[in-house]
């Protein structure tokens, strides 16, 4: 098997048997993602332990491509458990690794790496990180919020920027 087909079978995989997907009941912070380039949608709701800024549990609901719904089933799988830092930090790791223009690796050494085979068509690179710019963006506004009584209920806005 190639590496081209184990990235296109770990991608199909994610889309058709997406992991954490739905919405929590009770999340911190509710957050929606769109792309109108392509009409990919995400929406996050992330459930956050505020006294460690760990992400307790996170799910997403979305409609659009397979890239976009793997991408965000591979991302919820990797962040959940992180602390909010670790969150930031593998968002702007995935997000440089997508950016570089560089062949995809030989060999993958974790899900991740199937999603670097898009990198060969650029529009659809938007695709795979709408996901990640709508965690980034969750987590800016986490830290930015106001602690208003009744944050618990979660806070759901529309980030039309993202790419």
């Amino acid at each position: 098997m190639t590496t081209e087909d184990l990235s296109r079978e770990i991608i199909l995989d994610h889309y058709q048997n997406p992991r954490n997907h739905g919405r929590l009941e009770h999340p911190t912070l509710a957050n929606r993602g769109h792309n109108p380039l392509c009409g990919d949608e995400i929406e996050l709701s992330i459930g956050i332990d505020e006294a460690q800024e760990r992400v307790r549990d996170i799910a997403f609901t979305g409609r659009g491509c397979s890239i976009s719904q793997a991408s965000a089933s591979m991302m919820t799988d990797l962040v959940k458990g992180q602390t909010l830092d670790e969150v930031q930090a593998a968002v702007q790791s995935f997000t440089q690794r997508m950016a570089n223009r560089e062949a995809p690796p030989r060999e993958l050494d974790e899900e991740l790496d199937a999603l670097q085979g898009v990198k060969r068509y650029p529009a659809r690179v938007k695709c795979a990180l709408l996901p990640w710019t709508t965690l980034r963006e969750t987590v800016d506004l986490y830290r930015h919020r106001e602690h208003a009584p009744d944050s618990a209920d979660g806070v759901v806005l529309d980030c039309t920027d993202a790419p």
